[in-house]
């Protein structure tokens, strides 16, 4: 799965784990997170991530 990293302060959404202190299970992918979820560490909005190119 696609991991996407928050250009505000490097947080990176990684679906296997999810963000289960914000409700989001793991295994669930970045496009399908509620369009109000925010990053976890500084509250930017998921139009401040971008894909993970490796």
């Amino acid at each position: 799965m696609k991991q996407y990293v928050c250009s505000i302060c490097g947080y990176i959404y990684d679906p296997e784990i999810g963000d289960e202190d914000n409700g989001i299970e793991s295994g669930t992918p970045f496009e399908d997170l509620p369009y109000e979820w925010t990053c976890p560490i500084c509250n930017a909005t998921k139009e401040s991530f971008e894909e993970v190119i490796e």
